[in-house]
């Protein structure tokens, strides 16, 4: 396999970037591993590049994370909620596993559904005009948003874009949906990388080299932790519709691409 260092580096970027702007990681490492050459033997790459992606998210919410660690009571609640959110998505994952590694053979569907994302984020802006709070927040609100989070397991889907939507349909304040949407991932991305790591351990994890997996991790935690700023930035300041322009375009591209 021709998987130079530069090739990690712009996967890691992309893992990293993608996982939490709203455009979908999955659908953009499907594509760019198509377009690398990449379908099989990269599961080790795969996941330090998911482990990438959870640094970033603690490093960016370290606060929060470290006062749910020590059970403060300023934070109980919070973590019944993102038990609650992450169940539904855990039902989602095990029960159409095998439906959902089918679509990642598909850079057909990868297309289609980032016509879908940019659809949810263009409408995003009728509905984020909420004012609850955490305090506020309810177990269906939780159970609502870990749908949205599980459904997002199709390419081309973004877990973000739709979870941080679902939270705006629920009345959630912006601050609130972003943050709930980046820390209800934080278990989900463990859970799919000790997954990983178990088909490694079953069937080997491919020969991509140490130094390729390192540089491709440390580009994942560097532009997972720019993406998570800049997107919490946009958030509190301008709205989403761009991300939908983005989605569009690419989707449009991918299929077009395919029909030719």
């Amino acid at each position: 396999m021709d998987f130079t260092i530069w090739k990690a580096i712009i996967l890691g970027i992309v893992q990293g970037a993608t996982e939490f702007l709203p455009v979908s990681s999955s659908g953009h490492l499907v594509l760019f591993q198509s377009l690398f050459g990449l379908k099989e033997g990269a599961l080790t790459f795969d996941v330090f590049l998911h482990f990438g992606t959870l640094i970033a998210i603690i490093i960016a919410f370290w606060t929060d994370i470290k006062k749910m660690l020590l059970f403060k009571k300023s934070h109980r609640h919070l973590i019944y909620m993102i038990l609650i959110g992450i169940i539904p998505t855990g039902i989602i994952g095990i029960s159409f596993k095998d439906l959902f590694e089918q679509f990642f053979q598909s850079v057909f569907i990868v297309g289609y559904m980032l016509l879908l994302t940019g659809v949810l984020l263009w409408t995003s802006e009728s509905f984020a005009k909420g004012d609850r709070t955490l305090k506020e927040m309810n177990t269906i609100d939780a159970l609502i948003i870990g749908f949205a989070q599980g459904l997002a397991i199709i390419p081309g889907i973004s877990r973000s874009g739709s979870t941080i939507v679902a939270g705006y349909f629920r009345g959630l304040n912006r601050d609130l949906a972003a943050r709930y949407s980046f820390l209800v991932a934080l278990p989900v991305i463990f859970g799919a990388t000790l997954l990983e790591v178990k088909d490694i351990l079953e069937g080997g994890g491919g020969d991509v080299s140490l130094i390729n997996i390192i540089a491709g991790t440390l580009a994942a935690v560097i532009s997972g932790y720019v993406a998570i700023r800049f997107l919490l930035k946009i958030i509190r300041e301008k709205s989403l519709k761009p991300f939908a322009y983005y989605c569009w375009f690419i989707g449009i591209i991918i299929i077009i691409s395919q029909i030719i």
